[in-house]
């Protein structure tokens, strides 16, 4: 989705400062975030029927393959403005990867702490490539993040977990992007929730749109939890939270309460999906769309297949329905996942008739 075709987009705090809590004095510390797809999904699409349009708002095309850096970039700039010289996250690797390149763009130290064994290796590899001080710790993500709100509380350092409210400023510019492209708002917004940062920000951007005459009506949120970490669901913390979308394992949601407000304010629902349903997801945005996710993105997705299973969407009203699925970071986060559901290649000698034999071309 490029809304700027020529070559002045500078980022989400240029193009949305007015919605954004900066000044002249905020520096602009991008790396040209936002700006991404909003794709039809004609399988998807076809599969709702004719009255529904299904669109992927594929964040994983940001710069470090996450939406993450929507908020990051905000973030990072008002730590930049307070004079901060140092930033601290928890992270189960998405904000790992991105407060550190941020943070390199920016000329500051990055401090993460991670729970050991349970990040994946592509994202670790972005945060240590940019420098940050990555720190394993034994315990879960919960754990860390406990650790790094008591170091932020007592020592001249800058939280950027999404407890940060500049983080949320950032992340929902990901919603005006969705009502700029459509040119109104959808009827229902679907996304993983993990530390529920993102639906907060999404419904908060929903709202100010909504509250400027910018959209007419405003979208039911559906959240979907992995079944093995889905705390909201069951209305108690996980301890020890298990799922294979290692970047919505979290068994004690920071935004837990604000997740409920963004569900009962817009008269959606918070779900969960097993891991095979996520992984089934996973397969046919692949395999059908073209489109490569991390397993946690695909919890979106693996929710609405679940919801029109049950029927959820019939009793909808409307000659046209639309409907927004976030997928939240680039497949290439989480390569062994991928590796784990696929074929390896056929080997065969060098010679035209073995290759034809195998590719089915004839």
């Amino acid at each position: 989705m490029i809304l700027d075709s020529n070559n002045s987009y500078k980022g989400v705090i240029d193009r949305y400062k007015q919605f954004l809590p900066v000044t002249g004095n905020t520096p602009r510390i991008t790396l040209l975030e936002g700006n991404t797809p909003l794709i039809h999904s004609p399988v998807l699409s076809e599969k709702l029927g004719s009255r529904f349009d299904v669109y992927l708002k594929y964040e994983g095309l940001n710069p470090t393959g996450s939406f993450k850096d929507r908020g990051m970039t905000v973030a990072i700039a008002k730590a930049v403005e307070e004079k901060m010289k140092a930033v601290i996250c928890a992270s189960t690797g998405n904000t790992s990867a991105s407060a550190a390149a941020y943070s390199a763009r920016a000329g500051i130290k990055c401090v993460v702490v991670i729970p050991e064994g349970a990040i994946a290796l592509g994202k670790l590899a972005q945060a240590l490539i940019h420098n940050a001080k990555v720190i394993a710790i034994k315990g879960n993500f919960d754990c860390a993040l406990d650790i790094v709100k008591e170091i932020a509380a007592n020592y001249a350092v800058t939280l950027v977990n999404s407890i940060n409210p500049y983080r949320i400023e950032g992340q929902k510019t990901a919603s005006f992007e969705i009502c700029d492209y459509l040119k109104f708002g959808p009827n229902f917004h679907l996304l993983p929730v993990g530390n529920a940062g993102n639906i907060t920000a999404y419904w908060k951007g929903y709202k100010e749109y909504y509250s400027r005459g910018k959209i007419s009506c405003l979208p039911q949120m559906l959240g979907f939890q992995a079944k093995g970490a889905s705390p909201i669901v069951k209305g108690k913390p996980f301890k020890n939270p298990e799922t294979l979308a290692t970047a919505i394992r979290i068994g004690n949601p920071a935004s837990w309460q604000k997740a409920i407000e963004a569900r009962e304010e817009s008269g959606g629902l918070i779900d969960s999906v097993t891991d095979k349903q996520i992984v089934s997801a996973y397969k046919m945005l692949a395999k059908g769309e073209g489109v490569f996710v991390e397993p946690a993105s695909a919890a979106s997705v693996a929710g609405l297949i679940k919801l029109e299973r049950k029927g959820f969407f019939k009793k909808v009203k409307g000659k046209k329905v639309t409907i927004v699925c976030t997928l939240t970071g680039h497949g290439l986060k989480d390569p062994q996942i991928a590796i784990k559901n696929i074929k390896r290649p056929p080997v065969v000698k060098p010679k035209i008739k073995e290759v034809l034999k195998i590719s089915g071309i004839i």
